[in-house]
């Protein structure tokens, strides 16, 4: 027996529903379509990424208040596809407590101040972003064992005026060799040099010059880098290493890029510790930069053609002509070779690149 009339037209009152007309995307696993829309995570807190170890970053907030404390994070999803750096201003969502086992995702990057980045060599389009937001790199050379390299001093300068980052130099083992001769190549550039040798590090003198700033150290393996760190930051633990007699190169000591806090009597700063490296490519720099720097020389350019090179040979350069009348002062003409000097190992690299 059925509840339903005779005389009822089943296919009039359920016509509405009929399978077909049901519009579906194939599922095959059966979950929910992903969505575009991310949320907003207005409860993101913003704190500064003090090193990455495989995949994990350390990650500083409230820094400079009585709730400061380090926290450890991974990156979110959508954001695998972008370099996350030591000195970055991360935001982060999650479990931002710090307690042991508690892990935070980094979900967003604050805009850079500075991108300090090197190629694997000349030749090399793909940048390496080895630090960000810094605004002061501090050179560190050897005066011996091993020897200095101008050259790399070079490459580390073009970079840093690139970046728009101020450099420094320190030159170590003064007292194994005099570094006279090998100063005199950076002869008129805006350049303060410390020295140090092993009984008379100028720790004090390097260290009031990185309060208030971010500082990335850079150098050569073997010269003393993490010696220097070791002084100025005394919890840094940083391993140092010798230089071996026969090749002359120096044992990769540091493994990874850290941040650590600098403490003085004038106030704080940041120490960038990086590993020690024998090459640096500029692959990625733009040569403008470089004359940029030289401030009252680029005021000149001005007047140079279109294309100028402003290198020794370039035709009609109204730099090399104003040194030619005598327009520029001692101090200019030094100024003007050392810009000549950078932009040379600019043009060095450009005729490696392929097709040249």
């Amino acid at each position: 027996m059925s509840w339903l009339d005779d005389d009822d037209d089943l296919d009039d009152d359920f016509e509405d529903y009929d399978e077909s007309s049901i519009r579906t995307r194939p599922n095959p696993k059966a979950n929910r379509p992903r969505t575009k829309r991310r949320p907003a995570h207005d409860d993101a807190q913003t704190g500064r990424v003090l090193g990455v170890d495989r995949g994990r970053y350390t990650v500083l907030l409230d820094e400079d208040t009585e709730d400061e404390h380090v926290i450890s994070s991974v990156r979110a999803r959508e954001l695998r596809r972008m370099p996350i750096v030591t000195g970055d201003q991360a935001r982060v969502v999650g479990d931002t407590s710090g307690d042991e086992g508690t892990l935070s995702r980094i979900i967003g990057i604050a805009d850079r101040t500075s991108l300090l980045r090197r190629s694997a060599d000349d030749t090399d389009q793909v940048e390496r972003v080895i630090v960000a937001n810094a605004d002061q790199m501090l050179i560190v050379v050897a005066a011996a064992d091993p020897e200095p390299r101008a050259r790399l001093v070079d490459r580390y300068l073009v970079a840093a005026l690139d970046a728009g980052i101020r450099p420094l130099l320190v030159v170590t083992k003064t007292d194994i060799a005099d570094p006279a001769e090998f100063l005199a190549h950076f002869d008129g550039l805006d350049l303060r040099v410390f020295t140090s040798a092993l009984d008379e590090m100028p720790v004090e003198e390097i260290g009031a010059a990185l309060v208030g700033h971010s500082t990335v150290f850079v150098g050569h393996s073997g010269v003393g880098k993490s010696t220097l760190v070791n002084a100025l930051v005394p919890t840094a633990e940083r391993a140092t290493g010798h230089v071996n007699q026969v090749t002359g190169r120096g044992r990769h000591t540091s493994s990874s890029t850290v941040s650590l806090r600098y403490h003085g009597e004038l106030g704080t700063g940041w120490v960038i510790d990086t590993p020690g490296v024998r090459s640096f490519g500029l692959g990625h720099v733009d040569p403008a930069n470089i004359l940029a720097a030289f401030t009252e020389l680029a005021e000149i350019a001005e007047n140079c053609p279109r294309g100028c090179t402003h290198l020794a040979d370039a035709p009609d350069c109204a730099l090399i002509e104003a040194a030619e009348r005598g327009e520029l002062s001692e101090t200019g003409r030094a100024r003007l070779d050392s810009l000549q000097r950078l932009l040379q190992t600019f043009s060095d690299k450009a005729e490696q690149s392929p097709g040249r």
